[in-house]
């Protein structure tokens, strides 16, 4: 079955990197041509596809969308056009394709860059001549459809090493048009931050309005967000279900640490931390540069107060007189260090 969408979610925002691409996208909505939207992951590609479709002269027509990497290459090609019955093994009757769905509306295709050659060739034939044949068919169905791609990937790079036809690239990029991460909007983490929190409150039944600590707010807006605006949703919707009270203090941007990964071995936890420091030996400090030496000693006084603290972050972090997320990101910068382990 093709998914439509039914609604749109209005995208949120008012930095100048956000209002420079909602102008653009706004302006080309109306021009019946192809476009590709590149981002990161979590930028909002698929909200962006949305809105170009409801600000064209499409919008009573369906949106169709397919993510292209969610499909084996065996499989896109009689999801995008169709089947006929007997077409292969388990064709028990005609399917109507993506293309076919989306007659006189819009597709979507997410991922783009991850379509098979030989699937991107007969994209290529209905971009240029509005016709394609159905899996297992010779008959030319004709379907009037504007492409939305979107992909994280680079495509110039794929098409140079023939792994995206370039014919295909010249076609659907029309126009192109980049989405801001969410790094680049730092005046809008706030307000999306805060909308989620209201949205996440309301579904667990709080009386309140959530808001954010002085604190909490720096947290956010200096986290460089690589999951952008779907992170951001996952981390305040985290905080507002953890918090006991309607004022959000307490930020965790990376939910895997086991509260049991330093009590295992307390003996080689106090050991790596005298290595890391080079053995607490100040003649041994002095003598190499002032950066590492700092680490070394800061990376040490960390480690003494975990063990004073039973490995408690936030009782060690008052012992070195810090906050709980500046401490939480000495943490992170210190775990990203040592060997086979992941940073938070």
């Amino acid at each position: 079955m093709a998914h439509t969408a039914t609604a749109v979610t209005e995208a949120l925002g008012q930095s100048e990197p956000f209002l420079a691409f909602q102008e653009r996208l706004s302006r080309v909505a109306p021009v019946n041509r192809p476009v590709l939207l590149i981002g990161e992951r979590g930028t909002g590609k698929e909200l962006a596809a949305s809105r170009l479709h409801y600000l064209s002269n499409r919008w009573q027509a369906p949106m169709v969308a397919l993510n292209c990497a969610a499909l084996s290459p065996s499989l896109i090609e009689s999801e995008l056009f169709g089947y006929e019955k007997g077409a292969f093994t388990g064709a028990l009757q005609r399917r109507v394709g993506r293309f076919e769905a989306a007659d006189r509306g819009s597709l979507f295709l997410d991922e783009i860059g991850s379509i098979p050659m030989e699937v991107q060739e007969k994209i290529l034939r209905v971009v240029e001549y509005n016709a394609f044949e159905r899996v297992g068919s010779s008959e030319s169905v004709e379907s009037d459809v504007r492409i939305i791609a979107a992909t994280n990937a680079d495509l110039k790079y794929l098409a140079r090493k023939n792994r995206f036809k370039q014919d295909l690239l010249d076609r659907l990029s029309f126009e192109v048009l980049f989405l801001p991460p969410l790094r680049e909007r730092k005046e809008d983490i706030f307000l999306i931050a805060s909308h989620f929190a209201g949205r996440m409150a309301l579904e667990l039944g709080w009386d309140e309005i959530p808001v954010f600590s002085d604190e909490a707010v720096e947290a956010l807006e200096n986290h460089i967000w690589p999951g952008n605006i779907r992170e951001l949703k996952n981390v305040v919707e985290r905080a507002v279900y953890r918090s006991d009270a309607a004022t959000i203090t307490e930020i965790d941007f990376y939910p895997f640490h086991s509260p049991y990964e330093n009590t295992a071995a307390p003996a080689a936890a106090k050991s790596a931390a005298d290595e890391s420091a080079g053995g607490t030996d100040l003649g041994k400090l002095l003598q190499g540069p002032l950066k590492e030496a700092v680490w070394q000693l800061k990376a040490t006084m960390m480690q003494t107060a975990l063990q004073k603290a039973k490995y408690n972050q936030k009782k060690a972090a008052r012992i070195l007189g810090l906050t709980y997320h500046q401490f939480r990101g000495m943490y992170r910068q210190y775990k990203a260090t040592q060997p086979d382990t992941p940073s938070p």
